[in-house]
């Protein structure tokens, strides 16, 4: 019987990500602080929850031992240029390491769409550069190593339980007009479900060994088109969802930086504003889900399914913390 360990399991992707594995028959490890954050996940057959650190390399190197893979998920979305470079760059160094260590060459990492492996450095957000990095830094060892790694892009992930498509629905739920940012930046988003399957597909194919797929679904569509779309799935309004002021690029930077200052974390930050200077569509001519044996599925199929029972009577509070999970 295989061995994974996920990094990330308690997240978004992650429970998705552990159902299916457990379901396959895989023996899962899930990595967490506190043992808390995995109750939704711990009952799980065949899973079990190993409290520690990640970021400490000790730590890390003997939760890799006696797993036959490694999938690494974590991620961040807000935060200073140390920050980005702690999760989406040391990490992985720290991870790689461990992989050679312990003798465990399987690899599976989520990497973001938008990162350009010709010109990392040029990124427009600390995100995306970080992202890049650390891309770059597997990538790199793979060669030295020998390291059996997979990446994957995914455009905006959506599905229950998201922080995407859910948020924006909550919003319009409160608000009488919704002032947005960047509402022509382009997207492709994907089902988490569909990310949560190539993931199981690149670990059961070794032919998927050395490629960086991109993940994306089949319509590209803008923000503000997103926004509306979440709006009518989440039935704000009889369906018909609230006006939304796309606002010019001024006064969206100063609507994230007074964001930005609230306490908890931040509904929109200006570096995610930056991360949406450049599309994220697949354009560069990498394989995707199609090459992975799989259908993307279309947002407007899935949304209704889980936006439709949204209590738009939460309080921004509650928002907040729930971007913040």
């Amino acid at each position: 019987m295989k061995r994974v360990l996920i990094l990330g399991g308690t997240g978004f992707v992650g429970r998705h990500l552990c159902e299916k594995l457990t379901r396959e028959g895989w023996r899962v490890t899930v990595p967490t602080r506190r043992a808390a954050n995995a109750s939704h996940i711990q009952m799980l057959p065949g899973l079990q929850v190993a409290v520690g650190d990640v970021h400490d390399p000790a730590t890390l190197t003997r939760m890799v031992v006696g797993h036959d893979a490694v999938v690494n998920l974590i991620a961040v979305l807000h935060g200073t240029e140390a920050s980005f470079g702690r999760t989406h760059v040391e990490l992985v160094q720290s991870l790689a390491r461990a992989c050679a260590a312990s003798g465990v060459n399987r690899l599976v990492h989520i990497s973001a769409l938008g990162v350009d492996d010709r010109q990392s450095d040029a990124a427009p957000s600390m995100y995306l550069r970080s992202k890049a990095r650390g891309e770059a830094a597997l990538k790199a060892a793979a060669q030295a190593s020998g390291l059996a790694l997979t990446v994957l892009r995914p455009s905006v992930i959506f599905g229950d339980g998201d922080k995407f498509l859910t948020l924006f629905a909550r919003l319009q739920g409160l608000l009488p007009v919704l002032p947005l940012a960047c509402a022509q930046a382009r997207f492709q988003p994907v089902w988490v479900e569909d990310v949560a399957q190539a993931v199981l597909r690149c670990l059961q194919t070794p032919a998927t060994i050395g490629q960086t797929y991109n993940l994306v679904g089949p319509e590209i569509l803008t923000l503000q088109q997103l926004v509306q779309l979440a709006a009518r799935a989440g039935g704000v309004n009889h369906g018909r969802g609230r006006p939304v002021l796309p606002l010019p690029a001024g006064l969206g930077r100063l609507q994230a930086w007074l964001m930005e200052w609230l306490p908890g974390a931040p509904l929109m930050s200006r570096d995610n504003l930056d991360s949406m200077k450049i599309d994220n569509i697949a354009h560069d001519g990498l394989p995707g889900l199609q090459a992975l044996g799989l259908t993307p599925t279309s947002v407007g199929t899935v949304a209704p399914t889980y936006l439709g029972h949204i209590d738009h009577h939460g309080t921004l509070q509650r928002l907040r913390q729930s971007a913040g999970r």
